[in-house]
C-alpha cells in the first residue's frame, strides 16, 4: 500500500519534459574499491592523490579494509546493479548497453570511456551512484567524466548525467521496505519504541553550506519515516575524516547511540540512507564500530540494508533513463 501511494503521488507531481533525444548507452559511475588485499593501499593512494593526507591516516583506513577481508564489495555490487538494470531496460523494450566506470579504481572511467568510444558509442547517459547533491557526490563526478572524455580525445562520446533522485518515489519505497525488514527484527513488544536513526556520510561544513546535500537528505529521511508511520526520526553522520579542527556535519552516529542509551532506549534501527550499497563505510563504520558501540551500551541495533539491487531501485534507474530516452514525465514526491 505504501508503495502504491508513493508511486501515485510521484505521478501526480510529475512534470512534462522536452522532446526525446537518442542515446546509445548507459554508464554507471561509482567510487570504486579494491577487490584484494594487495590493491588496498594503491586504491587509497589514488583516492587521496594531491590532497596531502598523512600516511598514518591511510594506514588507519587500510586496516578497515583488512578487517573486512582486504576488499570492498562495491564493485561486485555495482556489477550486479548494472546487470539488473540492463535486464530491466530490456523488459521495457530498451536494448541499451550498460557500462560500469569508477572514479578511483578499476574499471577506471578513462578506460571505460575509451572502450565506449571503440564500441561506437556516441551519446551516453550516466547514472551516478549518489542520490544527493554535493561536490563529492555530484560535481566531482561530472569533472571526472569530463577528464575521462578528454583522455579519450577526439570522438569521445558525449555523456550526460541523470538527475539526483533523493525524492523519487521508487527510491523512497526501496528504503522503506529495507526499514520495515529491520524493524521486523525487533521484538513486537518493543518495536514501536525503537528509535529510527538515518545515517549518511558526513562532509565538512564549508562544503555543506555550498550545496543542498543536508537539505535533500533530511527530506528523504522525512519521506521514508512518514511512509513507515513514524513522525519522529534522527539523522546522524558517519565516516568523517580530515583534521579534528575542521568542522564537519554532526552528530556522529556513535554519539547518537550513546544519547539514546542514556535516554533509556533498548533498541535502535539504523538506516544508511546516504549509501546505495553495503560497501566498506557501511560494513566497517556501522556493522563493526557502531554495532560494537551499541552492544556495549546494551542496545539491540538492527541495521537496515541499503537499497542495493532492490527491484524498485532498479526500476527507478530505468525511470530516469526513460525520462531522457522517451520523454517520460519525471516522478518526485515531497516538498523539494
Amino acid at each position: 500500500a505504501a508503495r502504491g501511494r508513493l508511486l501515485a503521488d510521484g505521478r501526480r507531481q510529475a512534470k512534462m519534459v522536452g522532446s526525446m533525444v537518442p542515446y546509445d548507452a548507459l554508464l554507471v559511475v561509482s567510487f570504486g574499491g579494491p577487490e584484494s588485499p594487495d590493491e588496498v593501499m594503491p586504491f587509497l593512494e589514488n583516492v587521496v592523490r594531491g590532497r596531502n593526507v598523512p600516511r598514518e591516516r591511510l594506514l588507519e583506513v587500510a586496516a578497515h579494509y583488512q578487517h573486512c577481508g582486504g576488499r570492498s564489495p562495491i564493485n561486485e555490487q555495482n556489477r550486479a546493479l548494472a546487470a539488473a538494470v540492463r535486464q530491466a531496460l530490456a523488459r521495457r523494450g530498451t536494448e541499451l548497453p550498460v557500462y560500469l566506470g569508477n572514479r578511483n579504481w578499476r574499471p577506471l572511467l578513462g578506460d571505460v570511456v575509451r572502450e565506449m568510444q571503440s564500441d561506437g558509442v556516441r551519446r551516453a547517459l550516466a547514472f551516478v551512484t549518489s542520490a544527493y547533491s554535493s561536490w563529492s557526490g555530484c560535481r566531482q563526478y561530472l569533472e571526472n567524466i569530463e577528464q575521462a572524455r578528454a583522455q579519450a580525445g577526439a570522438g569521445a562520446p558525449s555523456i550526460e548525467k541523470l538527475r539526483v533522485f533523493f525524492n523519487h518515489p521508487r527510491f523512497i519505497t526501496a528504503v522503506v521496505e529495507r526499514v520495515q525488514e529491520a524493524l521486523a527484527r525487533i521484538s513486537p513488544q518493543r518495536r514501536a519504541a525503537a528509535p529510527l536513526v538515518f545515517t549518511a556520510h558526513s562532509i565538512p561544513l564549508s562544503m555543506a553550506e555550498g550545496c543542498r546535500y543536508e537539505e535533500q537528505l533530511r527530506e528523504a529521511c522525512r519521506l521514508a519515516s512518514a511512509a513507515v508511520g513514524r513522525e519522529q526520526y534522527l539523522l546522524a553522520w558517519q565516516s568523517r575524516s580530515g583534521p579534528p579542527t575542521q568542522p564537519w556535519l554532526e552528530p556522529d552516529i556513535l554519539d547518537v547511540l550513546r544519547e539514546l542509551a542514556d535516554a533509556g532506549a533498548t533498541d535502535v534501527v539504523v538506516v544508511p540512507i546516504g549509501f546505495l550499497s553495503d560497501h566498506i563505510e557501511v560494513l566497517y563504520d556501522l556493522d563493526h564500530e557502531a554495532a560494537q558501540c551499541a552492544a556495549a551500551l546494551g542496545l539491540f541495533m538492527a541495521r537496515a540494508a541499503t537499497v542495493g539491487t532492490h527491484p524498485e531501485f532498479v526500476e527507478m534507474i530505468c525511470d530516469l533513463v526513460d525520462e531522457r530516452l522517451r520523454g517520460v514525465p519525471p516522478q518526485a514526491i515531497g516538498k523539494l
